[in-house]
């Protein structure tokens, strides 16, 4: 018999074994741990540049200042590309191989954004690190792999939030989060679906 929760788990929580890549990126976020996991990428030399991306949630309205709980990480930032980048820095990334995407509000313009700003800096992509927490890693996966067709992808995720592969449906918030993962998958493929058609049929 098939185990609903395991098919759940395996679709949700993806990850890769990395390979050396042209960047890193990391989708938007006020959860410093996923800028530790790309500073540790950088100095394992994995790649040479990092783009954190995000201005912050559109719910929010700013960047969630209060919610940066770590006393290293602790000030006040503007943006989670800004915080992101602080974070990279103060793990020993210099700061002229981090390039900041700072207009994203959620993850399809955390690919989009990124996107756009490496056509405008003419950096060439054919391989890059995604470092997404645990739990976003399949949508994140599916955003950037559709804006970035020709790119070869690793997903290097970090868990975040005690929400893990081994967990998440022990706890009312595990199951709010990753089943809420498993609808925005839906809808951000059903778009993505619609860009497929639109651009075979052309």
């Amino acid at each position: 018999m098939r185990n609903n929760i395991e098919d759940i788990t395996k679709f949700i929580f993806i990850k890769d074994e990395p390979e050396k890549a042209d960047i890193i990126f990391i989708p938007g976020s006020s959860n410093w741990v996923l800028a530790e996991t790309a500073a540790r990428l950088y100095k394992e030399d994995k790649a040479g540049k990092i783009m954190p991306s995000g201005m912050y949630f559109y719910q929010f309205g700013r960047f969630m200042n209060e919610r940066v709980t770590d006393e290293r990480y602790k000030g006040i930032y503007r943006t989670e590309a800004e915080f992101l980048a602080s974070v990279l820095i103060k793990n020993g990334v210099p700061e002229e191989n981090v390039i900041k995407e700072e207009r994203a509000t959620n993850t399809y313009e955390n690919a989009i954004f990124s996107k756009e700003l490496i056509k405008e800096m003419g950096i060439e992509v054919k391989t890059a690190i995604l470092c997404p927490q645990a739990f976003h890693a399949r949508r994140a996966f599916m955003t950037y792999s559709h804006l970035f067709p020709d790119t070869k992808l690793f997903v290097v995720p970090t868990n975040t939030q005690n929400i893990t592969s081994d967990n998440w449906y022990n706890t009312e918030r595990g199951r709010q989060v990753v089943l809420g993962e498993l609808r925005k998958c839906g809808e951000y493929f059903e778009n993505y679906i619609k860009d497929i058609s639109l651009s075979q049929s052309e």
